[in-house]
């Protein structure tokens, strides 16, 4: 019987930390395909290269896996992987990370890392995508591995439903062991940015932007009371924006005679 085929990529790029974790745990459950950015491509969110030209280069860099470095962002990569590395070859499942930070609430929006799963889910793949609350490039990802296989298991296992792709993270490595698992929704909450106007030697100027991370969100059925209570939070995720809980308001509160 032949093993699974899964599809590992990244935005945080091929040579971090987080996707040798990945690939050493997907190995453990199937056949694994590398297609990842070659540089860093966190916040990129959805993003496609048009206009420019996008490379594809072999790597050695996983032991006894095919490996791909892209120029391009996570989005192109799983889209080369489909039409170009894997041809005729249908995964059974994508993965993308473990990234090196938080996805939780409102930055799976801007997420490189989930852009990669969300794609999967576009064509129609179970898909996942893993993140570490911890933003240090040598961060300890020993203690979410055994949750990460066992979701893709999971996964494997039990499909997903269409038009799916889930958003794992994990708790920092703390002093005890992750509580467990928690089926959540994406919390309220939003970044309050601002711009730092600086100055370059030459005496131009540029913006650095900055902000805060802000919680308005009291339950404790959400991705950031789950982390912040040292459990790892999973929250199904949907490529379909639209607000269906709003036709029904603006069918009933608008005046539609006068529309026409």
């Amino acid at each position: 019987m032949s093993r699974p085929l899964i599809l590992v990529s990244n935005d945080d790029g091929i040579t971090s930390r987080g996707i040798r974790v990945l690939v050493n745990v997907m190995k453990k459950l199937g056949d694994v395909v590398v297609v990842a950015p070659d540089s860093p491509q966190s916040g990129m969110g959805h993003a496609i290269t048009i206009g420019n030209t996008l490379r594809l280069v072999e790597e050695e860099i996983f032991d006894d896996v095919l490996a791909y470095k892209s120029s391009g962002t996570p989005a192109d990569c799983v889209k080369l992987a489909k039409h170009y590395v894997l041809k005729d070859r249908s995964p059974d499942l994508i993965v993308s990370g473990i990234n090196h930070g938080s996805n939780t609430s409102i930055s799976v929006l801007y997420s490189g890392t989930m852009s990669a799963a969300i794609e999967g889910a576009i064509e129609g793949y179970p898909s996942i995508g893993f993140s570490l609350c911890d933003y240090s490039s040598k961060a300890d990802f020993s203690h979410v591995e055994e949750i990460v296989y066992k979701v893709a298991k999971q996964v494997l296992e039990h499909g997903m439903p269409k038009g799916v792709a889930l958003n794992v993270n994990f708790p920092p490595k703390r002093n005890e062991p992750i509580k467990g698992v928690k089926l959540c929704r994406q919390a309220r909450a939003k970044w309050q940015e601002e711009f730092k106007e600086r100055y370059d030697p030459n005496g131009q100027k540029y913006f650095w932007m900055a902000g805060n991370f802000v919680n308005f969100d009291k339950g404790e059925d959400n991705d950031e009371w789950a982390i912040a209570n040292n459990y790892a939070s999973i929250v199904p995720c949907q490529f379909d924006m639209t607000a269906h809980h709003a036709i029904t308001q603006l069918n009933e509160d608008w005046d539609w005679e006068e529309m026409k």
